[in-house]
C-alpha cells in the first residue's frame, strides 16, 4: 500500500501543510498541497504547494530565492495534515519574516515577535 492511499485529501484534493524548520523547530509557515505538489516535493526535495487563491502549482522561493530543502515528511494519525521540515534559505514570509507567524496577541493587541529580515520589495524586485 502507498503512503498517499493513507493520507486524506479534502473534496478539492488539498491536504494542510505546516513547514518547520528542521533545525530549530520554528513552525515556519502553512500552506496547502495536493498530490501532484507532494510528489514533486518528494521527487526534487523542495517544497511545492497549491495556492487556492492564484489556482496555481508553485514552488517556494521561485520568484525569491527563498527555498526550502526538504529534510523529513510526516504525516499525522488521521492521515488528514502533513508536517514537512526543512532547511530553509532566508525569509519564509512573503513579508520578509523567518516565520509567516511573527505576530503574538498581547493583552488584544497584535504584537511583532521578530526582525523582518528583508522588505518585501528587496525580496520581489520588479521585473
Amino acid at each position: 500500500m502507498s503512503f498517499y492511499d493513507q493520507l486524506k485529501f479534502d473534496a478539492n484534493g488539498l491536504i494542510p501543510a505546516i513547514i518547520q524548520e528542521q533545525k530549530t523547530g520554528r513552525v515556519l509557515m502553512f500552506a496547502w498541497m495536493n498530490r501532484q505538489s507532494l510528489e514533486t516535493t518528494i521527487a526534487t526535495g523542495k517544497t511545492h504547494f497549491w495556492s487556492r487563491s492564484r489556482k496555481k502549482f508553485w514552488m517556494k522561493g521561485e520568484e525569491s530565492g527563498h527555498v526550502q530543502v526538504v529534510k523529513d515528511i510526516a504525516f499525522d494519525c488521521d492521515g488528514d495534515v502533513l508536517l514537512i521540515q526543512v532547511e530553509q534559505t532566508g525569509a519564509a514570509c512573503h513579508e520578509g519574516y523567518k516565520s509567516c507567524f511573527f505576530r503574538s496577541v498581547e493583552s488584544g493587541n497584535a504584537k511583532i515577535t521578530e526582525p523582518q529580515l528583508q522588505k518585501p520589495e528587496e525580496i520581489y524586485k520588479k521585473k
